[in-house]
């Protein structure tokens, strides 16, 4: 079968923050009416805001979006990559049991970011989509390509979006070396007990805050009942602590 495939991210400075997201999509036959047979779309936004996980629920709904009405597919299967697990146990697993709760959880509360989970529910229909996990900075080239325009748009800066035939895009984007991204990871994950703190997050009734410091989260959860504190060693792991807590 004919294969798009998507890579989608989202970052937030603050939770919430200013936030940006991005996405690429990619393919090699010409599976578009009225395209060129091979092209590279990236697409991007920014929010003044927003959550971290906001902004990776947007970045897929717009790569689907732009697929339906812009690209006009024939026959395709569509490969969508995240460093997002709330994205994907979300739209695998949580939403189907949501819609029978009439859209609350397990704790009877009422589901976060809504409106936003419906969208992606409606663009994900009549769709052949396998959603991909991919690490967060595993050395994946069109994952890093994507964190680069959301975290860009994030700072509210100017970025060039591509839209080009694949063999001028900059980046070997369909290049997928997972086996040296996974012994990346791993030999990262080794040395995190002796990395600094690059922050700390701290989730005090239900709130999560990010520090800079330990002595600064210390003093947020000392003595809190249910506090909840980690330490996160990039940008990527605290991005990937708070959506987990989300």
């Amino acid at each position: 079968m004919n294969k798009i495939v998507i890579f989608t991210d989202g970052a937030s400075r603050g939770n919430p923050g200013p936030g940006g997201w991005g996405a690429v999509i990619a393919y090699r036959n010409q599976l578009i009416a009225y395209s060129k047979k091979e092209s590279v779309i990236e697409l991007g936004g920014r929010e003044t805001n927003t959550t971290n996980n906001r902004m990776e629920l947007i970045a897929a709904i717009k790569a689907l979006e732009y697929i339906s009405y812009k690209l006009k597919p024939i026959s395709y299967k569509l490969d969508i990559y995240t460093d997002s697990s709330y994205l994907i146990n979300g739209i695998t697993k949580w939403v189907s049991a949501w819609r029978m709760n009439d859209w609350r959880t397990k704790a009877k509360k009422e589901v976060l970011n809504r409106e936003l989970w419906e969208e992606l529910v409606e663009q994900t229909e009549n769709k052949n989509i396998e959603w991909k996990y991919s690490g967060g900075h595993s050395g994946i080239a069109g994952n890093e390509r994507c964190d680069e325009i959301a975290t860009e748009f994030a700072d509210g800066k100017e970025v060039n979006l591509h839209n080009s035939a694949l063999s001028k895009y900059p980046i070997d984007i369909l290049n997928f070396n997972f086996n040296e991204a996974k012994t990346q990871k791993k030999a990262a994950l080794r040395r995190h007990s002796g990395l600094a703190a690059y922050s700390y997050v701290s989730m005090v009734d239900g709130k999560i805050k990010t520090h800079k410091s330990w002595p600064d989260c210390e003093k947020r959860v000392k003595g809190k009942s249910g506090a909840r504190f980690k330490k996160a060693t990039s940008a990527a792991q605290e991005k990937e602590i708070i959506s987990a807590w989300e």
